[in-house]
């Protein structure tokens, strides 16, 4: 029986989770796979990035601290899986060597108007190294089953739809554009929307992932997601983002090497300062398609970087049968054309 339900977090209680160090060979791992960017993949790049030396993924330092909260609490909890993330802020870098630990503050909680043996809490989640400095911010909700109420039985697709309703409408959908070839931030248009591909989720990567940073059992054990929410397998939402994350990159290197054969110098791509409005709208099943697209929202100049300017944008994921299952309103540095 697990040790903690929805009654037990009360408002206004704070508890650190950790620490875990974060090696060198974690950095490059993550990013190798997920966000190879220069200053996350390459020690001798990265001196001449945005950054000027080697830092670990915004992507991989948020799967820290839920690997951090799965350890601390969840997986000894009737957790039951998150609607979303309503901001998270990358504050500074995580380098290799750090230590983390997380304060986990609960802000708020309320039983579910739809499933009475549910309930969901807010978190405020700030992840500090070693040096007290908080590195990364995070406020969202969690669903818990409640102390002695019947198990809930699996919704399937729809398990997360009523809970996520309730966190705040993200951007509108965007008629998809075609996109600015290799812009700089004076190029970005409000509107202009990119399909960044198609990705096929395995069941054992689906798995392997989980293990690593979401080991709740309705991600790692298929025959106890069965009797979960869900209803069977499925991707953690952290895994959802980690692969927009992927296709972005891999987008960007082919404007990159486009702009290349045109004898043009490439935009260069700042790390980013967060998002807000992430919402894990439909589970992730084993073998389902999502195609990710990313719509351009505005751009304007940074008034403490010269050169550069902050892009926003709306990201969305639509799996084979046309429903949105993912979606985040997110922010990055990008670099102004030359004068």
């Amino acid at each position: 029986m697990p040790h903690f339900a929805f009654e037990d977090f009360v408002p206004g209680t704070t508890e650190v989770l950790g620490p875990v160090t974060v090696s060198k060979e974690d950095i490059l791992a993550f990013a190798r796979e997920y966000d190879p960017q220069p200053f996350h993949v390459d020690e001798i790049a990265a001196r001449d990035s945005f950054v000027g030396t080697l830092i670990g993924s915004g992507w991989h330092t948020a799967c820290i601290n839920m690997r951090l909260l799965a350890d601390g609490r969840i997986l000894d909890s009737t957790s039951m899986g998150s609607p979303g993330i309503d901001e998270l802020k990358w504050l500074k870098p995580v380098r290799p060597g750090d230590t983390l630990r997380s304060r986990m503050n609960v802000e708020e909680s309320r039983p579910s108007k739809s499933r009475p043996s549910i309930g969901l809490v807010r978190f405020r989640f700030e992840l500090m190294n070693q040096n007290d400095e908080t590195v990364m911010t995070q406020g969202n909700w969690i669903m818990f089953g409640r102390r002695d109420a019947e198990p809930a039985p699996g919704a399937g697709r729809s398990a997360l739809a009523a809970a996520a309703s309730s966190l705040p409408d993200s951007a509108p959908a965007i008629e998809a554009l075609h996109i600015t070839a290799n812009p700089y931030l004076e190029d970005i248009v409000a509107g202009d929307t990119v399909e960044l591909g198609t990705y096929t989720f395995g069941s054992e990567e689906i798995i392997r992932f989980a293990r690593q940073f979401d080991p709740q059992r309705f991600h790692v054990d298929p025959v106890a997601a069965k009797d979960s929410l869900f209803g069977d397998l499925c991707a953690s939402g952290w895994h959802t983002a980690a692969i927009w994350m992927k296709l972005m990159i891999g987008h960007r290197e082919r404007v990159r090497a486009d702009a290349l054969a045109r004898g043009e110098r490439p935009a260069r791509l700042g790390p980013s300062p967060g998002f807000t409005n992430l919402k894990w709208l439909k589970p992730v099943y084993a073998d389902d398609t999502i195609t990710y697209r990313s719509t351009f929202t505005g751009a304007r100049a940074s008034a403490s970087r010269p050169g550069w300017g902050i892009a926003t944008h709306h990201n969305t994921g639509v799996n084979q049968h046309g429903e949105e299952v993912f979606s985040f309103d997110g922010a990055v540095f990008w670099e102004r054309r030359p004068a």
